[in-house]
């Protein structure tokens, strides 16, 4: 199990160190940000949210990887230690800065030192000092225990191999009344099975996903209160595209039976 789950970090470092080379527009048509090119000839951006409106975006910092926008939930406060998981090249740690303010502080961990290059030649552009993005493994992070009162991520969980420990070391590093708002891949129903493995070309968005009652369930057990979902929307695969993986009687009993692949928004108190 230990040497399946060191190739599954290992795959997902060297894939998102590729994407960390590429544009947003290159990793949106490849469905997801990181399956291969060859996975469709179009843009769909089926799983990202428009961050063009949000107080301290910035263009150079949005890969286009995530499905949804954590922080409109998150209830950051001006002075608030915030940290994001998998921060990529760091866009939700620049939305992060702009309400803590210069009082609060901004911390990002990521395991590609592709993406930790990227975010810090952001960092540096913008001038930023009371940020710092950290490379480590979201299932053992380098940072003491309650330091953090507020944690966000943007569909990279699903990614992880064990989602246990990922959440006991959230619980770790929060305050006593700390929270997190995460934005994740999740699944309602058995996915077929040519389905499930068409889904591992869209960058692990969903290869990794949960059923969302594990997940939840998961959360919970960690020792979170408060569970609290704010946003959940189904991620529709394009017909066209799953034609190449069931023929059309099994493409209409899909879509009308009640399963499918959601992104969800989901908050929680320790």
């Amino acid at each position: 199990m230990k040497t399946r789950q060191k190739d599954i970090k290992d795959m997902v470092r060297s894939k998102y160190d590729q994407i960390a080379k590429k544009s947003k527009s290159e990793n949106e048509s490849s469905c997801c940000g990181s399956g291969p090119s060859a996975c469709c000839e179009e843009d769909y951006s089926m799983f990202n949210d428009d961050y063009s409106q949000v107080e301290g975006y910035t263009e150079e910092a949005d890969l286009g990887l995530g499905c949804g926008i954590p922080t409109d939930f998150a209830n950051i406060k001006p002075g608030d230690v915030v940290l994001d998981l998998g921060s990529g090249a760091g866009n939700d740690c620049f939305v992060a800065r702009s309400i803590v303010g210069d009082t609060g502080f901004v911390y990002g961990i990521d395991f590609s030192e592709e993406m930790l290059q990227k975010a810090n030649a952001n960092k540096q552009k913008m001038g930023y000092k009371n940020m710092e993005f950290v490379q480590g493994d979201i299932e053992d992070m380098p940072f003491k225990n309650e330091m953090m009162d507020v944690i966000v991520s943007n569909c990279v969980l699903n990614l992880v191999p064990s989602k246990e420990r990922a959440f006991k070391e959230i619980y770790r590093v929060l305050k006593n009344e700390g929270h997190f708002c995460i934005s994740d891949v999740v699944l309602i129903g058995e996915l077929p099975e040519s389905l499930q493995k068409d889904a591992e070309m869209y960058a692990g968005c969903v290869s990794g996903a949960l059923q969302k009652e594990k997940y939840l369930h998961i959360v919970e057990k960690a020792g979170f209160t408060n569970v609290t979902i704010h946003k959940e929307k189904e991620i529709v695969i394009p017909d066209e595209i799953l034609l190449n993986y069931m023929n059309e009687t099994e493409l209409l009993a899909y879509k009308h039976a009640d399963k499918g692949i959601y992104s969800i928004t989901v908050s929680a108190t320790k």
